[in-house]
């Protein structure tokens, strides 16, 4: 039989994911956040789901290991892939912003180093901006950055902003606001259009409902 197959990070997300594929009708018995497998089929047996890491669901859909998939905001700009971004399912909201030690202003006439886990993200903003830069990339603790001098600002995801406030930055500027998106493989797209079709329709409407 031929799957859908959706590519699922576990993650922040998760449990708001499950709970909007369910008001869809769509309900994979198995999967729970502590469980160690990968692999995990709907009621109906028509969709596969796979749990991979959240950055790396935009690769299983553009390499089409995944017909379509449940992936942030964030990691789509970040990986760029060549893929359909088919709906915003509005979950994990945040955004992307420049920030620095409290005080600390973006000078246009020097080179600025900035430090991220998402160094496609900062560079290409402040290419916008016709600024300078030199990215460093971070897997974590992006804050400690400008504290001791790697970096002179920090481009990364703000959700309520205490954490860069208890650590003495302030967000000096926003790029873009951020959110869960499905996205789809364009070859799936136009073999299995109809499956993938319905898949969002169900989707959309419990995102309706939801918002009722």
């Amino acid at each position: 039989m031929a799957y859908l197959t959706l590519a699922l990070a576990k993650g922040r997300t998760l449990d708001s994911t499950i709970e909007l594929l369910e008001n869809a009708g769509i309900t994979f018995p198995d999967l729970q956040e502590e469980s160690r497998k990968l692999i995990f089929y709907d009621t109906e047996k028509q969709i596969k789901l796979i749990a991979v890491k959240a950055i790396d669901v935009p690769t299983y859909v553009e390499k089409g290991a995944a017909d379509i998939g449940v992936s942030g905001k964030d990691n789509i700009l970040e990986a760029q892939p060549e893929v359909y971004e088919m709906l915003d399912l509005k979950l994990g909201k945040c955004k992307f912003a420049v920030a620095g030690i409290k005080g600390d202003t973006l000078e246009k006439n020097r080179k600025l180093t900035i430090a991220s886990k998402y160094p496609t993200v900062a560079k290409k903003h402040f290419e916008r901006k016709g600024q300078p830069v030199e990215t460093v990339k971070l897997n974590g603790s992006v804050e400690l950055a400008p504290l001791i001098g790697l970096a002179d600002f920090i481009v990364d995801i703000v959700e309520t902003g205490n954490t860069i406030k208890e650590n003495g930055l302030e967000v000096v500027e926003d790029i873009e606001d951020i959110s869960t998106r499905l996205i789809v493989n364009k070859a799936s797209y136009a073999t299995k259009s109809q499956d993938i079709n319905s898949f969002i329709s169900k989707l959309q409407s419990s995102l309706e409902g939801s918002a009722i």
